[in-house]
């Protein structure tokens, strides 16, 4: 087993009441090994009067990782105005992620929709923003977006857009709600898998909703996490893995205790799927 398997971050989603202080401090407290956060953290840091250097200042002192850090999404599909809009934001994030020493964005594919082909040019554009800064950016399908909503379709876009700092983020959630549970991502090369994200399957997910909060705490839902976590350390995933699991009477609970019941449990799992595992 390599050293850098199942390093463990925390996606701020997770947690998504808590204000962005004290989520990296039950972060901290939990003992990830870094965190995942949005872009909606630093929107609604300003909301509370923050500026953006305070906000920086703020992450940094924390002393939390920042593995990963989310755009606003939206851009890959996304026309006009709004497409410059995103853009601009874009850079801003790139700025952030190099003054809090975070070497990967992810996006969603976000609200809107549209043809694979325009979603390309945009995705070009994006890796090329995300390579003047020395960054990665890693593109998540979303099992219930009517475009970008498969194995298939995000290899598609990140193949065709041919660019070496961009690749692939999977999901457990979507991946298992996408008809692939387990092992079924078993033809995605490893070099090209940037990001993974997880949480568990709800037996009865929640339907006709873009973005389902219906997350559940690994190990108490379907996934089938040996077969999961097997595959990922075979196909030599040396990335962080996030725990992502948006789910409203989750958020009801304190923050510390979410995020320490979340690391233990992923450890458990990983411990019985790798016998050599070490947290």
């Amino acid at each position: 087993m390599t050293n850098s398997f199942g390093r463990l971050s925390l996606h701020t989603w997770t947690i998504d009441t808590t204000p962005l202080g004290e989520a990296l401090e039950a972060i901290k407290a939990a003992g990830y090994d870094a965190a995942e956060l949005r872009r909606k953290d630093f929107y609604r840091c300003y909301a509370a009067g923050m500026t953006n250097s305070q906000v920086l200042d703020m992450i940094k002192a924390s002393g939390v990782k920042v593995a990963v850090l989310g755009v606003e999404y939206g851009w890959l599909f996304a026309d006009g105005e709004e497409s410059g809009r995103l853009f601009n934001d874009l850079r801003a994030s790139c700025e952030n992620a190099v003054a809090i020493g975070c070497p990967q964005l992810m996006s969603a594919p976000g609200p809107y929709e549209g043809s694979l082909k325009d979603a390309v040019v945009h995705l070009r554009r994006a890796g090329d923003m995300a390579a003047e800064y020395g960054l990665d950016l890693s593109i998540e399908f979303n099992s219930q977006h009517p475009n970008l909503n498969s194995v298939e379709t995000l290899t598609e876009l990140v193949n065709t857009a041919d660019k070496s700092n961009v690749g692939l983020l999977l999901d457990a959630y979507h991946l298992a709600r996408s008809g692939r549970p387990g092992r079924g991502f078993e033809e995605v090369p490893g070099e090209d898998l940037m990001h993974f994200q997880f949480s568990d399957l709800s037996p009865n997910p929640v339907t006709n909703v873009k973005r389902p909060m219906d997350r559940l705490m690994p190990g108490k839902g379907v996934i089938q996490w040996n077969d999961l976590f097997q595959l990922l350390h075979e196909k030599g995933y040396a990335g962080h893995m996030s725990f992502e699991a948006p789910n409203p009477d989750i958020w009801k609970r304190p923050p510390v205790e979410v995020c320490r019941e979340g690391l233990e449990l992923t450890q458990d799992l990983l411990r019985t799927a790798i016998p050599d595992y070490a947290a």
